[in-house]
């Protein structure tokens, strides 16, 4: 993590913290650009938060020089848990199977830093188990200060970190699809904005996921009645069950998607000029119903 974005997450970090109320606990996920000591210094001076990071480096425990790794390894495997890997440009889709082991772990701080006191984590470290041969094994050291003191918690810390791909997907379905960085406003415009785009993007993703994972399921998992009216009188043949995957080539349409490049993927660009369509068409039958 660069300086700039480090001090941009303490401003945001201090903001979430301040809007929270006692009920509610915010975790910070980071891939290993976060593992520095001032993310979690700056943790354990708040109350409603946490975070979880990939560590990056075999950090120095105590005084014996006793390393993270060596640690986590002396463990014994508590659980075996299936994870669903997406693809990427360096690995197919598989499930991976995972042999777990955690307990916590005091890391040394640096000499830089006033409060020297060690800085109390648990860590989870997850290891594949009969990786393909063609692939690179999966094996995730996590930090969190989130308390690791069973099996199910273990479990639940690695499905946290799984969901990181999700947000990069959301993050990328908001500058990519939405081209949020277009728009060029003052201060308060810009946070309207964002605002409304960011709600684009959430929708848009669950567009994509359950295409992905449920096409068969029925459209009105991602639509509401009067969506599906109005896209079912654009389609020019209704199949006979309305599913996701229907409603979403039927909304890629409407962005311009061409019906004969069938094999082509959907963009996200494509997705995103269709769902303002139908919003529009949405809004001009509601207008020409109350006239």
């Amino acid at each position: 993590m660069n300086r700039k974005c480090y001090y941009r997450w303490v401003e945001a970090l201090t903001t979430v913290e301040n809007l929270v109320n006692k009920h509610t606990r915010v975790v910070h996920a980071f891939d290993r650009e976060g593992d520095i000591t001032e993310v979690f210094d700056q943790v354990r001076q708040l109350q409603h938060t946490g975070v979880l990071v990939r560590a990056a480096d075999n950090r120095s425990l105590n005084s014996d020089s006793e390393r993270l790794w060596s640690k986590l390894e002396a463990q014994p495997i508590t659980l075996s848990q299936e994870i669903e890997l997406p693809q990427t440009g360096k690995r197919s889709a598989r499930k991976a199977k995972l042999a777990v082991r955690f307990c916590s772990v005091n890391l040394r701080t640096p000499y830089r830093f006033d409060n020297r006191d060690p800085l109390l984590v648990y860590a989870v470290y997850a290891t594949e188990v009969d990786c393909p041969l063609c692939e690179t094994p999966v094996e995730w050291m996590l930090l969190t200060t989130e308390v690791v003191a069973d099996m199910q918690m273990a479990s639940t810390i690695l499905c946290w970190y799984s969901y990181r791909w999700r947000v990069e997907e959301d993050h990328n379905i908001f500058k990519s699809g939405c081209q949020v960085e277009r728009y060029r406003l003052a201060a308060e415009g810009m946070k309207t904005l964002i605002g409304f785009l960011s709600v684009i993007a959430v929708e848009l993703l669950q567009l994509t996921y359950l295409h992905r994972t449920q096409p068969f399921a029925p459209a009105i998992k991602i639509l509401n009645p009067q969506q599906i009216r109005i896209i079912s009188a654009k389609s020019p043949k209704l199949p006979k069950i309305l599913t996701v995957s229907w409603a979403v080539e039927a909304i890629a349409r409407l962005g311009g998607y061409l019906e004969h490049r069938h094999k082509t993927p959907i963009g996200i660009q494509l997705l995103w000029r269709g769902w303002l369509k139908l919003h529009d068409l949405c809004e001009g039958w509601q207008l020409a119903k109350e006239t």
